[in-house]
């Protein structure tokens, strides 16, 4: 893994001790990280799709992104774009209902 990528076991933002959970949620915290697993929910996308679809992010941090979550096992690239890994796409899974409950947050607002 990448020096700064968050890692189970190791001191991450919020967990001295690094509990799994601490390390995934440093990890879905940083700029950009849920956004590019959401985009790659459907389908492997480049480098320019990904940007495109990212409205606002930088290439620099698009690219810090793309390493730490391939460095997490979460991301591949598979020749043709980035993709999700099978693991990818079991958390997206998990993730997904959110989805739904924040168009019912909105509408509460």
């Amino acid at each position: 893994m990448s020096e700064n990528t968050p890692r189970p076991g190791s001191p991450v933002r919020g967990s001295r001790s690094g509990k799994p959970i601490m390390a995934l949620f440093d990890l879905l915290g940083r700029s950009w990280a849920l956004g590019v697993l959401w985009q790659l929910s459907e389908s492997a996308l480049t480098f320019r799709q990904l940007q495109e679809r990212c409205e606002s992010v930088s290439p620099t941090v698009l690219n810090k992104r793309l390493k730490e979550l391939r460095a997490s096992g979460l991301i591949s690239h598979d020749g043709t774009g980035y993709c999700l890994t099978a693991l990818g796409k079991e958390l997206f899974e998990l993730l997904k209902p959110f989805g739904a409950w924040s168009v019912k947050w909105s509408s509460a607002l």
